[in-house]
């Protein structure tokens, strides 16, 4: 076992499973270079695929480059293997964000990952009404517990904190709607996908139900180009939205959000339960530290989900392995 080779066939198994990961626009923003000397997965990120309006910062890159290798870790698990990854790993290099060594098992107690796999490629960006069945608060629990497992926070906005995220998140979508800029950016990254095909961005099946009532966040991908019979519906009185946070907000910050995101799409999945992201907030840095929990008062806040029990959502375009991935001896 000590000598097992990972061929061509579980390179691509394995990246096939990173790249499912979500990212901001579906932009794939990532590129994986492996070495089989070390065993070593590379993760750059791919600028050219950043979207220099909505994240300038390119804090949002960042979270979906988090995102990637926490499912490479969880498929490397479900393969019998373990990962040792460092994030930012050379300092004079930032656009390499991740380093993830394969190694065979050793005697450590496994960290649950392994259990997460059947979830990877059934997560789907939900953009339905979910129903108004609460989420358990057992449940509520295990998916803090998954955040805490990536060195970040996961909390439940309820009272004024809720009407105060939601409130955000309207305000922005205003703002959007004012800039022109972000306007076209949006538009570069979602497809008409009856006249073309493309790996990537928002195909129209996608972009789900125009938003007729409720107060739960559905942003519309459509813009100015209103997608031909698309239905109306109802959205949810009162959300249940979560929020991911960090201590700080560097770029690993940014990273370790990603992780920890993706770690708890994937133990909502598990659970049967949908999600979708309400990221308008978070892309105007005066609203963003607006998101805060009022309780607390500390952490930085780097995603809100909307999660509930509802249709699971369509799959969307990813790029082909070869596209993102090369592999040198």
């Amino acid at each position: 076992m000590s000598t097992r080779t990972l061929d061509d066939a579980m390179l691509a198994a394995l990246v096939r499973d990173a790249t499912a990961a979500p990212s901001m626009h579906n932009a794939q923003p990532w590129r994986f270079h492996y070495t089989r000397g070390t065993r070593t997965f590379d993760l750059y990120t791919n600028r050219a695929r950043a979207l220099p309006h909505a994240d300038p910062s390119t804090r949002g890159l960042h979270i979906g480059c988090g995102a990637a290798p926490l499912n490479l870790r969880v498929a490397v698990a479900h393969a019998g293997l373990s990962a040792v990854t460092a994030l930012l790993p050379v300092a004079t290099s930032p656009e390499l964000v991740a380093s993830v060594h394969i190694e065979e098992p050793s005697g450590r107690p496994p960290d649950g990952l392994a259990a997460l796999y059947p979830a990877i490629q059934d997560r789907h960006t939900s953009r339905y009404p979910f129903t108004s069945r609460l989420i358990p608060d057992e449940l509520r629990c295990a998916l803090a517990e998954a955040a805490r497992g990536e060195d970040a926070f996961l909390t439940f906005p309820a009272g004024a904190h809720l009407r105060t995220v939601l409130d955000l998140i309207r305000d922005a979508e205003g703002y959007d709607h004012m800039d022109a800029d972000r306007e076209a950016e949006t538009a570069r990254w979602t497809r008409n996908a009856t006249n073309a095909a493309s790996a990537d961005g928002i195909p129209d099946y996608a972009f789900g139900p125009l938003k007729r009532g409720g107060a739960a966040p559905a942003r519309d991908f459509a813009g100015r180009a209103p997608v031909k019979n698309r239905a109306w519906a109802d959205f949810e009185e009162t959300p249940q939205l979560a929020v991911v946070s960090t201590e700080a907000d560097e770029p690993v910050d940014w990273l370790r959000a990603g992780q920890a995101m993706e770690r708890v799409l994937l133990t909502a999945t598990l659970h049967q339960l949908s999600s979708s992201f309400a990221t308008q907030p978070l892309e105007w840095p005066e609203l963003r530290w607006v998101l805060r929990d009022p309780v607390s008062g500390t952490g930085h806040a780097q995603m809100v989900i909307r999660l509930g029990y509802g249709p699971t959502g369509v799959q969307t375009p990813r790029r082909p392995v070869e596209d993102v991935l090369t592999v040198e001896d």
